[in-house]
């Protein structure tokens, strides 16, 4: 099986639509969204229905539960606290109530576990930045492979005899125990790199590739300013920050 892996998308249709398009050129048999699908750009509802469409499995982001009220956006920044409130203001009822649904955790084919930030308290929506952090959530992993999103920073903790960082673009996941990945973001990379970011997961080799797009930033960005959010959501795509 190829699994395609959406990284956060984040209201960015250009880039999704992009992505999308390159997956299934790939031949890829089943899609998967790490959350995040809304917040900072201007076309949650055209994300949702693209998702929905590829009958991905989804699992939620906390900027989806922040645009549908059921996490407190109070300590979001300024910037992203403006694009939540935005956000729900567009979105329908249907869109609410399908974000509304989606699980913190998902598992696909008993292969690979699906989270946003954690697999470990995915509630609590934290960020995976020391051996630790990763360390608990590959010890809550029953799969071989998980991928997660959240930090829009690609990288991956493979872990064998012990426990080591790669960030490199193509992995062999058949020497490794367990494997926690960060896809990144297609929708606001951080990394320094404004090209939308996402993964090819291929079970029958058992390899992991990170996979880089460029896409119609301008469009984007004019989007973003045009339907009132904050300048700065715009200005950061052409940067990967």
């Amino acid at each position: 099986m190829r699994y395609g892996i959406l990284g956060d998308i984040h209201g960015n249709l250009e880039a999704l639509e992009t992505v999308v398009s390159g997956l299934k050129k790939e031949g890829v048999d089943h899609f998967i969204s790490v959350g995040d699908i809304v917040g900072y750009g201007a076309n949650p509802r055209e994300c949702i229905q693209i998702v929905q469409d590829l009958n991905a499995t989804v699992v939620a982001g906390n900027h989806d539960w922040a645009a549908i009220g059921k996490l407190d956006a109070t300590f979001f920044n300024v910037y992203a606290k403006q694009a939540v409130d935005w956000t729900s203001s567009v979105l329908s009822k249907a869109d609410t109530d399908w974000l509304k649904a989606l699980p913190l955790i998902q598992v696909v084919d008993n292969e690979i576990t699906v989270g946003h930030a954690t697999i470990a308290d995915p509630d609590q929506f934290n960020y995976i930045q020391t051996y630790y952090d990763a360390a608990r959530s590959i010890n809550e992993m029953k799969t071989h492979v998980a991928v997660l999103g959240h930090s829009h920073v690609p990288l991956a903790f493979l872990m064998n005899e012990s426990l080591r960082l790669s960030v490199s673009t193509k992995i062999d996941l058949s020497k490794t125990k367990k494997a926690l990945i960060n896809v990144g973001s297609i929708g606001q990379p951080r990394d320094e790199n404004a090209k939308a970011a996402y993964g090819l997961y291929d079970s029958d080799t058992q390899t992991y590739r990170l996979k880089r797009a460029r896409y119609d930033i301008r469009t984007t960005c004019k989007k973003i300013i045009d339907a009132g959010l904050p300048q700065i959501l715009a200005e950061r795509l052409k940067y990967g920050r």
